[in-house]
C-alpha cells in the first residue's frame, strides 16, 4: 500500500506532520468508529449479545494479538497496561537473595519500579546496564550477564534512543546463567518482527496504544507455557471454566480456562476497547512485509533531510522504525514545543528528539519537519 491510500484511513489534518507514533499511535478511523458504535450500544444494554461481547470478541482479539507475537492465542492474556503484565511476571518468577535483576540505563519506568519492589522483597539487587557511546545495548547486556543474574528485564527497542537489543543473543546468554527473560516490547511490537521461536521469553508485554494503533488501557501479555500455572493478580470470574453459563456462576469453579487466560484483567471484555483494538490489529496484521519496509524508508528519508542541520542519529543498532536525533549543543531546551507550534508533533526524550513516523506520513510531512527544524536551529 502507498501513502496516498493509507493517509485517508486516519484523521490527520494536512497542516500537521504527526511523527510521534512512539508516543501514541492514532487509531484508524474505521477502528475508532467501532469504539463509537460500542458506546452507542452501551446505552442499550438489553441489546448486548452476551456470548458475542463477553466471550467471542475478546477471544477474537486474543487471536489477532497473538499474530505479531508469533504465538498461539492461548499464550496471550488481555491486560490494561504494560505495568500490569510486568507485575504478573514479578509475582511469579523466583528470585533468590543476592541475585541481580538486569535493566537498561534510562529504561522506561514501568519496567524498573516493579523490579525495585521485587528486589527489595527478595533481598536482591537491581543492576542497571549502561552502554558507552560506541557500544550497542546488546554488547552492554551480554557484558553484564553473570552467574548472579536472576532476571533480565529489558525492551527490544530502547524508548529514549531507539537502540535495539539482539534478543536471541541475550536469550542464549541468559540460558547459560539460568536467568529468566522478561520483555517490554511496547516500542517494537507492531513495527518489528518478533522472533518468538528464537527468543523464547518467559514473559513479554506490549501496550496496545502505540505501534499497535489501538485504544488506551488495553495491552497484551505473553506467558510462556511453563508459567501458565502461575498466580494471577486478580481472582476474576470470567477466566474460570464454565463462565459462559451465567446461570451457574455461583457454582464456583476451581479451574481456570486454558493457557494464559487466567491472567486476563478484570472486565477484560470492555466493549469500547475490544472492538477498535480488534479492528486495528486486523488491519495491521494484513500489511505484511510492506509495514517494516515502509517505516524504514521513512526514517531514512527523515534522517537524510535533517543531516545538514546537525541533527543526527548516533545510536548503534538503531531500530529501523525509530529515529532519535542527537541535537546541536545550542538547540532550544523546549524544541519539541516550538516544533508543535509549527505543526510538527515529535517527542523530546532527554537530549534527543524522538521522531517516529508511520505509513500515513508522506514527503510533505518530512519537508514540514525539516523546514521547522531548520527554522528553530538557525
Amino acid at each position: 500500500m502507498i501513502t496516498s491510500e493509507i493517509r485517508p484511513l486516519f484523521d490527520l489534518p494536512r497542516d500537521l506532520a504527526y511523527l510521534n507514533c512512539a508516543y501514541m499511535g492514532p487509531m484508524p478511523k474505521h477502528a475508532a468508529l467501532e469504539g463509537q458504535n460500542a458506546y452507542d450500544l452501551r446505552q442499550r444494554p438489553w441489546e448486548l449479545n452476551i456470548q458475542e461481547n463477553f466471550f467471542d470478541l475478546p477471544e477474537a482479539l486474543r487471536g489477532e494479538a497473538a499474530k505479531p507475537f508469533r504465538t498461539e492465542a492461548k499464550n496471550i492474556a488481555l491486560i490494561p497496561a504494560a505495568s500490569y503484565g510486568l507485575a504478573v511476571a514479578a509475582r511469579n518468577l523466583p528470585l533468590a537473595a543476592g541475585q541481580e535483576i538486569l535493566v537498561l540505563d534510562a529504561q522506561f519506568p514501568s519496567n524498573v519500579y516493579v523490579w525495585r519492589d521485587k528486589a527489595a522483597a527478595s533481598n536482591a539487587v537491581v543492576k542497571t546496564v549502561r552502554r558507552s557511546a560506541n557500544e550497542s545495548w546488546t554488547e552492554a547486556v551480554l557484558g553484564a550477564l553473570s552467574a548472579q543474574s536472576g532476571i533480565v528485564a529489558i525492551p527490544q527497542v530502547h524508548w529514549a534512543d531507539g537502540g535495539t537489543v539482539d534478543l536471541k543473543a541475550v536469550r542464549e546468554a541468559a540460558d547459560e546463567h539460568g536467568a529468566r527473560l522478561v520483555l517490554d516490547i511496547t516500542q517494537s511490537l507492531g513495527a518489528l518482527p518478533f522472533p518468538m521461536a528464537e527468543v523464547r521469553p518467559d514473559y513479554a508485554v506490549a501496550a496496545g496504544y502505540k505501534w499497535l494503533l489501538g485504544p488506551y488501557t488495553l495491552g497484551y501479555l505473553y506467558v510462556a507455557p511453563e508459567h501458565q500455572g502461575g498466580q494471577p493478580l486478580e481472582a476474576g470470574w470470567i477466566v474460570r471454566e464454565g463462565a459462559e453459563d451465567l446461570t451457574r456462576l455461583a457454582d464456583y469453579a476451581d479451574h481456570y480456562k486454558e493457557g494464559a487466560r487466567r491472567f486476563d484483567m478484570g472486565e477484560r471484555s470492555a466493549f469500547q476497547l475490544v472492538r477498535p483494538a480488534l479492528t486495528s490489529l486486523r488491519w495491521l496484521n494484513g500489511l505484511g512485509d510492506d509495514l517494516l519496509a515502509g517505516l524504514s524508508a521513512r526514517t531514512h528519508a527523515i534522517e537524510e533531510a535533517v543531516r545538514s542541520l546537525g541533527a543526527r542519529c548516533d545510536t548503534p543498532d538503531r531500530a529501523p522504525h525509530y529515529l532519535c536525533l542527537a541535537l546541536p549543543d545550542d538547540a532550544p531546551a523546549d524544541l519539541a514545543g516550538r516544533l508543535a507550534a509549527r505543526g510538527v508533533s515529535v517527542s523530546q526524550r532527554g537530549d534527543r528528539l524522538r521522531v517516529t513516523p508511520h505509513l500515513y506520513n508522506d514527503q510533505a510531512d518530512i519537508d514540514r519537519f525539516a523546514d521547522a527544524l531548520r527554522a528553530e536551529l538557525a
